[in-house]
């Protein structure tokens, strides 16, 4: 990937800049670092189907940092992050914010763990587990997020002991999502929706942004 690593920085400089993300030097270095070490390990462990360097930035790095002007909390928990997306994408970006990724893959666990290694992040940690079996924090997390991990409902359901009494969760999810709102939890409701579109991308992205109802958090 060394031949068209300048292509790449110019595409992920320019998909940033169409987000209205002003990262500094510092995470847009480790972002293309995040994407040759996906790179190196797909080609061995089949992370992602996605096999082109330059789709991979558009289809992982970007999709994943579309959603981070809306991350506000200091602590987050991506359930079924997979190779890490989006948690190590945001992760990069705010490096003050504590990130937890939470997946029951082995190979793609051992792949974030290089990427905390490789690229020096002191804010991640790396949980290999299924969520039902997953003991968070005592107080929670303040936002937990999922990038189609599962259908609404149930990323609701399996992760709603590790939701913090007032804080949020973020899906990512396609246009089709409203299909889905009828199986939300009761007391569960969405707060916020936003339409979100990734550069270079022609597909649709939808974040819905879901609070308890009997929380006394204000609304947006």
């Amino acid at each position: 990937m060394t031949q068209d690593n300048h292509g790449l920085r110019e595409r992920l400089e320019r998909g940033l800049s169409e987000l209205g993300i002003d990262a500094g030097p510092r995470p847009r270095e480790g972002l293309l670092s995040l994407l040759t070490l996906l790179h190196k390990w797909n080609r061995a462990y089949n992370l992602t189907a996605v096999r082109a360097p330059e789709e991979m930035v558009s289809r992982h790095v970007l999709d994943s940092a579309a959603v981070a002007p809306f991350v506000t909390g200091s602590t987050l928990l991506d359930v079924g992050a997979g190779p890490g997306l989006p948690g190590l994408v945001l992760a990069i970006l705010e490096p003050e914010r504590r990130v937890t990724l939470l997946d029951s893959n082995g190979k793609k666990v051992r792949f974030q763990r290089q990427a905390v290694m490789e690229l020096g992040l002191t804010n991640v940690t790396p949980v290999q587990a299924r969520v039902e079996a997953f003991e968070g924090p005592e107080n929670g997390y303040c936002e937990v997020i999922s990038r189609a991990f599962a259908s609404l409902g149930d990323f609701v359901s399996l992760s709603a002991d590790l939701v913090a009494d007032e804080g949020r969760w973020l899906a990512m999810k396609g246009p089709a999502v409203d299909d889905e709102l009828s199986g939300l939890p009761e007391n569960v409701a969405p707060v916020a929706s936003h339409e979100l579109t990734v550069p270079f991308e022609t597909g649709q992205r939808r974040l819905v942004i879901l609070e308890r109802t009997d929380s006394t958090q204000g609304r947006p």
